[in-house]
């Protein structure tokens, strides 16, 4: 029997001919955005609470219960963190148009298909179409996220052309230290399910595309130089700059919030490119010169905004603010004030 956790989602009620699966595999490719944690005792279980994934699944030692499973649906995407209490073996074939960035804890016996986990800081990218063999030992967490391949790999070449312009057709591993940055995307978005989940669906297309940008910069890592560039490289830098702030205020202006890889094609350079222009033109990240013009868009907002018809959740949540604590904090460090208190001195 498999045992259900209903933390932040309570399950609808089954009918003689279903199983708990049967209810969780269906609400989990209906839901727009839902999250369920199961305590799983079957290994088939274990398999059908990932349905956009054919797969096998088979228990390889001793123990009553299987795993500890953690879900979030988001329309096409899924985040999913496994504790594996007993050792599984997983065989499947992902299916066209989706690929998964995952990364299992380091354990010594470790096996995703040919390659290992023995790094601790390993990452793994699976492409559509691929035959897969996984061996999880007990007491080991893995996670993947899953994603619609050819958003994920437009968006991937415009910032690192140079790893991802080949084709995709094969398991990868990349042993370059991302692994604790995504374990910290999965933890978050699984840790915040709840409140996402009470957003209006109008943002529910935000959100996909806020996970897909926080992976995408995890997979295309690049290490940007630090040293200090010469005036020919600063002259290139000031145009490519220039020409990324016209774009992003153009964003601003049609209600869009831009991101990196959108930036990125707009202007015509990898992210490796846009990183060292941005060190010469204001000497900070492409990302953080975004998050603060998003939040200067806010208070411009706030400053004009009358407080009996407006609040400042609904401002921050329009230039992709939705984790509304973190926001609070970073606007009151940015302009020495709480956005409350500007929302309020509107005259």
């Amino acid at each position: 029997m498999t045992k259900i956790s209903t933390e932040t989602q309570p399950l609808p009620e089954t009918t003689p001919t279903q199983t708990i699966a049967d209810v969780v595999t269906k609400a989990a490719v209906d839901a727009t955005l839902k999250r369920y944690s199961a305590h799983i005792e079957d290994a088939a279980t274990q398999a059908a609470m990932q349905p956009w994934i054919a797969m096998e699944c088979y228990q390889l030692s001793h123990g009553r219960c299987l795993a500890k499973m953690d879900t979030l649906s988001l329309g096409g995407q899924q985040v999913v963190r496994e504790t594996q209490l007993a050792a599984v073996q997983k065989l499947g074939v992902t299916p066209p148009g989706l690929c998964t960035l995952s990364y299992c804890t380091a354990a010594p016996n470790f096996r995703f298909s040919e390659y290992a986990a023995s790094c601790a800081k390993t990452i793994f990218f699976m492409p559509e179409c691929t035959e897969f063999d996984i061996y999880v030992p007990a007491g080991q967490q893995t996670a993947y996220i899953s994603f619609n391949q050819e958003d994920f790999l437009q968006d991937a070449r415009a910032l690192n052309p140079a790893q991802w312009d080949l084709p995709q057709q094969q398991l990868l591993s990349d042993n370059s230290g991302q692994q604790p940055a995504l374990a910290a995307v999965v933890k978050h978005w699984l840790h915040n399910s709840e409140a996402l989940s009470k957003l209006p669906e109008t943002h529910n297309k935000m959100l996909n595309e806020q996970l897909l940008q926080q992976v995408l910069h995890i997979a295309t890592a690049s290490g940007a130089c630090q040293t200090a560039p010469s005036m020919t490289e600063r002259t290139h830098a000031f145009h490519i700059c220039r020409k990324a702030r016209v774009y992003i205020t153009e964003c601003f202006v049609l209600d869009i919030i831009p991101t990196i890889s959108a930036i990125c094609i707009a202007v015509g350079v990898s992210e490796r490119s846009l990183q060292y222009a941005f060190r010469a033109y204001v000497n900070m990240s492409p990302l953080a010169y975004l998050r603060s013009c998003r939040l200067s868009r806010v208070r411009s907002m706030l400053n004009i905004a009358d407080p009996k018809i407006t609040t400042v959740t609904a401002i921050a949540m329009r230039f992709g603010f939705f984790h509304l604590g973190r926001f609070a904090l970073d606007y009151k460090l940015a302009f020495g004030e709480s956005p409350s208190v500007t929302l309020e001195s509107y005259r």
